[in-house]
């Protein structure tokens, strides 16, 4: 079946030139600098050796990838054929017109109900249209030294402290005893390592993991922050945050992705928060020397009993300014790369799929010590506005964040309201709720 479609792809792309459109012999792709940049460039390869049509990833590092794609945007440029961006960007390619309406191509073609319906609605979905095709489903996990949680000595002392058996936490208090009970600065251990990072969005994305499964939300249903940012719940979310990062090494002040990683890797740490799409270096033992004894473990539960990861992840979308031929050549590759055979090798080479079928199968499931994790994580997943003014509403949740839980600057209310405060300025100037 492979086989023959693409045989079909390089027939449908020999007819077009025929009826007299000029042949696009080479497609660009815009994305982060990281792993699954990758593994596209490397499925790339393989549709330029299945079609002749020559695919580069361009990789940007994270802090300035967005600075970068605005600025072509702003420019109306065409340095892209296509852009795997963020979830929260979708609003603003959409209402400033950079991305391509993909509705009747993902609805027609039968490529929407091939994805998972949470991956569609936050990657792709805006104002009840399609805009992206769900490319790198992601969300925030745990990775765990299974060879501290299983030792029996350990085990016994966890017991005789806290009352309860030390296993993978079910909910966030459990999460915040095991961190305490790890901590041990004189042996150079702690019990966890969380996002810290201002730049961007890191440490919004690891508390927000909290503050949804606290019962707490960024909005309310008219898109109100007052009362909702600031609300008891979010406010107990702030504090269990800072908590956790009590227990964090020394170091990790402005901490993301990168230094969660090696915080396990030098042993420093019990327990890390991470995308998912950052565990396949755990999983490789040149890397982790604790790689037999790693295991991995879903988002626990809020005091409720309610549960969600912050989204990560991204969808790729076609650039508006760029011709009509690139266009259709883009929606060609985008074709190709949601074929369920295509999005099995995406998977196989480190990708996260959003395909339904691949993910429930059991090649997707075993293929990894984390997949299962992964495939459990993306029916709970939550995401940050998407608005075009995320931007302006992430800057304060970035900045008191950071000084509350990092530097220590006043309470958790404190933190919240001014939080709250200021996007609720943002939301007025923007006319999207009235003062």
């Amino acid at each position: 079946m492979k086989q023959i479609f693409r045989r079909l792809l390089i027939a449908m792309v020999l007819l077009i030139t025929s009826l007299g459109f000029a042949q696009v012999n080479e497609l660009t792709i815009w994305w982060a600098e990281w792993d699954p940049a990758n593994f596209l460039q490397q499925v790339a390869n393989e549709y330029e050796a299945a079609t002749g049509i020559k695919v580069n990833v361009v990789q940007e590092p994270w802090g300035s990838y967005f600075d970068k794609v605005a600025a072509e945007w702003a420019a109306k440029g065409d340095a892209f054929d296509m852009v795997v961006g963020d979830s929260q960007w979708i609003g603003q390619g959409v209402t400033e017109g950079h991305y391509v309406d993909m509705t009747d191509f993902l609805v027609n073609n039968g490529i929407k109900d091939t994805v998972t319906p949470a991956t569609l609605t936050y990657y792709g979905e805006y104002d009840g249209k399609y805009y992206a095709y769900p490319t790198e489903g992601d969300a925030n996990g745990w990775a765990y030294r299974k060879d501290l949680f299983e030792n029996p000595d350990e085990m016994a002392a966890f017991k005789e402290k806290y009352g309860y058996d030390l296993a993978v936490p079910e909910t966030w208090e459990q999460l915040r005893d095991i961190a305490e009970f790890f901590t041990r600065p004189d042996a150079g251990l702690y019990g966890v390592g969380v996002y810290t990072q201002v730049d961007y969005d890191a440490i919004t994305m690891g508390f927000e993991n909290v503050l949804f499964s606290y019962g707490a939300d960024w909005k309310d249903a008219d898109n109100n922050v007052l009362g909702v940012v600031n609300s008891p719940e979010a406010v107990a979310a702030a504090e269990l945050y800072k908590e956790l990062y009590s227990f964090a090494p020394p170091g990790t002040n402005n901490a993301f992705f990168a230094e969660m990683n090696d915080l396990f890797i030098n042993g420093q740490a019990a327990m890390i928060m991470n995308y998912f799409a950052f565990f396949p270096a755990l999983d490789n033992s040149e890397i982790n020397p604790y790689r037999d004894s790693t295991g991995y473990f879903p988002m626990p539960k809020g005091p409720t009993g309610e549960r969600y990861a912050a989204l990560g992840g991204q969808g790729i979308s076609i650039n508006s300014y760029v011709s009509d031929e690139r266009k259709q050549a883009a929606y060609d590759f985008i074709s190709w790369f949601a074929e369920k055979d295509t999005q099995a090798r995406w998977a196989e080479l480190g990708g996260y799929t959003c395909n339904i079928e691949v993910l429930e199968s059991d090649t997707f499931l075993n293929q990894t010590p984390y997949n299962a994790a992964f495939a459990e994580t993306m029916t709970f997943v939550k995401d940050f506005w998407n608005i075009p003014e995320f931007g302006q509403l992430l800057e304060p949740s970035q900045r008191y964040l950071h000084a509350y839980i990092v530097g220590g600057e006043g309470t958790a209310q404190e933190a919240m309201d001014g939080m709250a405060f200021e996007m609720d300025e943002v939301l007025i100037n923007a006319g999207i709720i009235k003062e």
